[in-house]
């Protein structure tokens, strides 16, 4: 469980590809506070700690992770939002959020608003995710407040922390990101759909 609040930038330093899986190694301020089989969200996914060496530590994305997620579009040098498991009794600074990408998302605008930016993302709606207004969302692991919610996008508003200490900084219009819609929603969503 997390919530979506990032603690720091890692460095992707090596990709190394065994059958279907992406091992991805990260140098990160955190390894040495990390310990084999720990869970670390990497842009919002949930991977396991499999190495440490040092100052760097590897996970492992399966296929089916791959498919979901942008991990599959990671290069060396990239810059990934990390978060640690919350602990039982910190605050919930975010919302709740599982680590489960939903699906990808495309960003189609960036706008600087003097001082802050608000991003616009488009996704597959077939796939009955929804968001709406003032809602939560989570995008590459960041925990953020849905404005101009519509059936297959929706925007956000970036403030000058958020874009200084996440890779929020790196997104450009055409970058993939990754969705987390909010847990409630879901099921809600699902609900609706039986009931149908």
């Amino acid at each position: 469980m997390f919530s979506g609040i990032i603690e720091t930038l890692g460095e992707v330093v090596l990709l190394q590809k065994e059958k279907n899986n992406l091992h991805i190694t990260v140098k990160s301020s955190i390894t040495s506070e990390l310990k084999i089989d720990q869970s670390v969200a990497h842009n919002g996914a949930c991977l396991t700690v499999v190495n440490i060496d040092k100052n760097t530590y590897t996970v492992t994305a399966i296929d089916e992770t791959l498919q979901k997620t942008n991990l599959s579009f990671l290069k060396t040098g990239d810059s990934i939002n990390l978060e640690r498991c919350l602990k039982v009794g910190d605050r919930l600074d975010g919302h709740i959020v599982q680590g489960h990408v939903d699906q990808t998302a495309k960003c189609i605008s960036v706008e600087e608003t003097n001082g802050s930016w608000t991003y616009t993302f488009e996704y597959d709606s077939s796939l009955n995710n929804v968001t709406v207004e003032k809602g939560s969302i989570c995008v590459n692991g960041v925990s953020l407040t849905v404005v101009n919610s519509k059936q297959n996008q929706f925007s956000a508003c970036i403030i000058p922390y958020t874009h200084e200490h996440t890779n929020f900084k790196n997104i450009l219009v055409g970058t993939i990101v990754n969705l987390e819609f909010d847990i409630l929603g879901k099921y809600i969503s699902k609900l609706m759909q039986k009931s149908n």
